[in-house]
């Protein structure tokens, strides 16, 4: 399906562990040195605090509600602070900084009061579209939602290079100083093929990174997690999709923890007929990336040969069932401790067409569906039910706070907050055309957005 790429070329190559169903060696090209951090993390970047924003919808549950924030009364401006490239991943919130990356390989840390930039760092040059076989992200650099990591301090990135090389980038909250620098290419496939756009799971002092392909799907990639130390030593380990092209996780919301597993979409595979190849899936992979379980709706051949995949969406879990919507239009909730495999899906009914994350409050779940937002309700028993029809057709991926539901359109560029009770338009405000699929950020009493130059910050009112 779609997602990002990245490196800096250093001298030297590293071996790298891929796991699938055991760990095996991979052969890597070349790669960047590996960069270590400090054993004493600059003490002046802080912890995490309650209100933080370490990645995507605020923690690895991906319901996107912070404990407190304002009610939305009179939306404005704040700040804009004009970056140089396209912020595509959401903006992270770490006490008084905010810190976003661009496709100009450029990570960047702001004051979160003022814009103000309080350091940038420059990771590498991007690939240009031109030497890319298909794709529509131009440069291609840093795609997907970084992670914070409150145990060494760093921020971590994953940048796409020229040449093709994808690498994982620590850095240090409080400076920007680079001090991880670790190769991260998917285990199987040609690099060139891969793009990175699905967010970073921090989990078990491992940096997850997921892979998918181009938009178009073009080239010789195969959906796969790569898991990579903290630290910035030990061997990376690796899980690929079983398929023998595509299959890729590329979802922007990345993954999922839940109950010591991580849980990934699948996008659509090779095959559309005979052998089920692992694509059209959910998948629950463990912490070392052995496969411990899938589900994959009965349509899975029909999904492959249509592009009607599961990927498109991040499972979450709502009411105790994970709950799964792509681009079939079709919702499917399942049993976390056991997914159900080919067709076992505890129930499923018409949601919606939904890419991205989706937000979640105790039983409901506000999808990011492509004509706007829907609540679907999930009861004791796993059955859903759609609830409402948002009154916009603003199809961004929502977040929870201040007892509204906060949505893009990101073609028309303006920010909606919602009544979650009923979709109706509380407050909007125009903030400038964002990357699809784009997810407000709320913290520190703002919301935040990255644009396509810039980010943006929003007082509530």
């Amino acid at each position: 399906m779609r997602p990002g790429r990245s490196a800096v070329i250093v001298a030297a190559a590293i071996l790298l562990v891929t796991a699938c169903d055991r760990a095996k060696p991979l052969q890597p090209g070349p790669v960047p040195s590996e960069r270590v951090v400090s054993p004493a993390p600059d003490s002046s970047s802080p912890p995490l605090a309650d209100g933080d924003w370490p990645t995507y919808h605020k923690d690895n549950t991906r319901t996107g509600l912070p404990a407190d924030f304002p009610a939305p009364r009179a939306l404005s401006q704040a700040w804009k602070a004009t970056l140089d490239g396209a912020v595509y991943g959401q903006p992270l919130v770490i006490g008084d900084t905010v810190y976003a990356a661009t496709e100009h390989d450029t990570v960047y840390a702001l004051a979160a009061d003022s814009g103000k930039v309080r350091w940038s760092t420059h990771v590498g040059e991007p690939m240009p579209r031109s030497q890319l076989p298909c794709g529509n992200v131009n440069p291609l650099g840093i795609t997907s939602t970084m992670v914070y990591d409150p145990d060494t301090r760093l921020v971590f990135a994953l940048a796409e290079t020229a040449g093709a090389h994808h690498t994982l980038f620590g850095l240090d909250a409080a400076t920007g100083a680079v001090k991880v620098t670790r190769a991260a290419e998917a285990p199987k496939g040609t690099p060139v093929a891969h793009q990175q756009r699905s967010a970073l799971t921090l989990y078990n002092g491992r940096v997850y990174i997921p892979y998918g392909g181009l938009y178009g799907d073009c080239g010789s990639y195969i959906g796969s997690v790569v898991g990579i130390p903290t630290t910035g030593t030990g061997a990376a380990i690796s899980y690929a999709i079983p398929a023998s092209r595509e299959g890729g996780i590329w979802s922007p919301a990345g993954g999922i923890v839940h109950n010591g597993r991580l849980l990934f979409p699948v996008g659509n595979g090779e095959s559309t007929g005979g052998s089920y190849d692992g694509s059209d899936s959910v998948i629950a992979l463990d912490p070392d990336l052995h496969l411990k379980d899938s589900f994959a709706p009965g349509t899975w051949a029909q999904d492959n040969n249509r592009d009607l995949d599961l990927g498109s969406m991040t499972p979450v879990v709502v009411n105790g069932y994970v709950l799964i919507a792509g681009k079939r239009g079709v919702g499917y909730t399942l049993r976390p401790d056991r997914l159900g495999g080919i067709g076992g899906q505890v129930a499923q009914a018409e949601t919606c067409e939904a890419y991205g994350g989706a937000a979640v409050d105790g039983d409901m779940a506000y999808l990011p569906c492509t004509d706007g937002t829907r609540a679907v309700q999930v009861d004791a028993a796993g059955h859903l039910a759609v609830r409402w029809h948002a009154a916009v057709a603003a199809a961004g991926s929502p977040t929870l706070g201040g007892g509204a539901l906060w949505v893009i359109d990101y073609d028309g560029g303006v920010l909606y907050a919602l009544d979650p009770g009923n979709g109706t338009v509380r407050q909007q405000l125009k903030i400038g055309t964002t990357p699809h699929f784009a997810a407000p950020t709320l913290a520190g009493g703002r919301a935040y957005v990255g644009t396509l130059d810039a980010v943006v910050a929003i007082n509530p009112g």
